[in-house]
């Protein structure tokens, strides 16, 4: 009788942007009412929005001041969170087993788990893809994680300091950093760079100024940087990046990656001091065939339109690590808004599983593209209902909206009056502390 009384459980693997969100929503949906007991399962113990992650690189945000506790949401949002990484899952018992969690001396904190469900979902979003290239693992920083991001940034204060001290040979600088990829994240992170590396001079590392000492450097494949983007963005984003004397080699691919550059197909060689791989990306190795689900070729796990698996019907994804198919052909592309809708619409299907409902189809709306170049500008397409095809915004419009786009996210785990209070509180941090994290 007491088996037949026990409300479901949702176990959500995967605190980003969508999974938090998810998490929040049922949380507040069925975990409140004790329709349904919700955990959500991730490796770390805090939540940073990945479309900040290159101005946590460059130093431009406070990653302590404005992460979101886990424990602290789920107590808020009444769901349960478990720290662990997702190393197994077995269909036939339907529990997923996680990892054993260890402390920075290789202890363990925390012993191997098998968490059971009855529906399943995976958001566990995607990593950074090298394609083999030679070099990329050992010399280059993926930036596809917060930690990747904080040792970057570690390694650029220590970059810093050392070429403040070094001679400088005629014609040449102290210091050069190497982007391959020039997708949002590459193009975002040069200018974040730029913008870094003239506040740390203010601070009286004059040796490194971006105008003269500090070369960036983006390398893309494609003919033009945000390929997946539309051609005018492109090409105001270039002409921006161009004004602040950061180098583009575009139709440029790169063969190898060395402790000292560089190497592309073309024989053209970029001796480099940093060089961050932003090139592509992929869903985690892990998920691969997983429990015997279907993957593709990224990863991604196989789902219908409702976002239900293909091989389980007690199984979802959806985010970067799940290839979903879009309504009008192809497959819906991995960004931020189609997590953000996708967290929506699989709340309300999940529900609808538990109750015997037919599930409904996702169906991606693109509203256009927003990219964020530091403090100097911003460019973007708007589409959907803002117009018949789609509006050019730049400057301080895009700026604003691009800003938005954050709130948006914080709206959407804290509630309107919670996210003004953090507004708030941003805004008089910036009074007393630097522009730039200086360690």
């Amino acid at each position: 009788m007491a088996e037949a009384a026990r409300c479901p459980r949702i176990v959500i693997v995967g605190g980003g942007a969508g999974g938090l969100e998810l998490a929040t929503r049922l949380g507040d949906k069925l975990g409140r009412k004790k329709k349904a007991e919700v955990v959500l399962v991730d490796a770390q113990r805090t939540h940073i929005w990945k479309p900040l992650l290159h101005q946590l690189a460059a130093g431009s945000y406070d990653s302590h001041a404005e992460e979101i506790e886990y424990l602290a949401q789920a107590r808020w949002h009444h769901f349960r969170f478990r720290q662990g990484k997702l190393v197994g899952l077995d269909r036939s018992t339907r529990e997923i087993l996680i990892a054993p969690l260890l402390d920075s001396s290789g202890r363990e904190i925390i012993a191997a788990q098998r968490l059971a469900y009855d529906y399943l979902v995976l958001a566990v979003g995607s990593q950074t893809n090298d394609f083999g290239t030679p070099g990329v693992q050992e010399h280059a920083i993926c930036l596809d994680s917060p930690t990747a991001a904080r040792h970057f940034h570690e390694r650029l204060i220590d970059a810093c300091l050392r070429a403040q001290n070094l001679p400088v040979e005629a014609g040449k600088g102290r210091m050069t950093v190497a982007i391959i990829g020039a997708g949002a994240t590459g193009v975002e992170l040069a200018a974040e760079l730029h913008a870094a590396a003239h506040v740390l001079t203010s601070f009286g590392l004059e040796h490194i100024n971006p105008d003269t000492e500090l070369k960036i450097v983006l390398v893309e494949a494609s003919p033009r940087i945000l390929a997946a983007l539309p051609e005018r963005l492109s090409n105001a984003a270039a002409q921006e990046l161009r004004k602040l004397a950061i180098e583009i080699h575009s139709n440029e691919r790169v063969v190898e990656v060395s402790e000292s550059g560089v190497k592309m197909g073309s024989g053209k060689f970029i001796p480099s001091t940093l060089t961050v791989w932003a090139a592509g990306i992929k869903a985690a190795d892990g998920l691969h065939e997983i429990g015997g689900l279907e993957t593709n070729r990224l990863n991604q796990i196989v789902v219908d339109a409702t976002m239900r698996s293909s091989r389980d019907e007690r199984i979802f994804a959806f985010g970067d690590c799940a290839a979903c198919p879009n309504g009008a052909g192809g497959w819906v592309p991995a960004r931020a808004q189609v997590a953000h809708q996708q967290g929506a619409v699989l709340a309300a299907n999940i529900v609808r599983a538990i109750t015997g409902k037919p599930l409904k189809d996702f169906r991606f709306e693109d509203y256009g593209s927003l990219v964020s170049l530091a403090s100097y500008s911003s460019v973007g397409s708007l589409m959907g209902s803002l117009s018949k095809g789609s509006l050019f915004v730049e400057g301080q419009i895009a700026k604003l909206m691009y800003w938005g786009l954050h709130k948006q996210h914080q709206m959407a785990l804290s509630g309107f009056f919670r996210t003004v209070l953090i507004t708030l509180s941003e805004w008089l941090d910036r009074v007393h502390r630097p522009k730039i994290k200086l360690h």
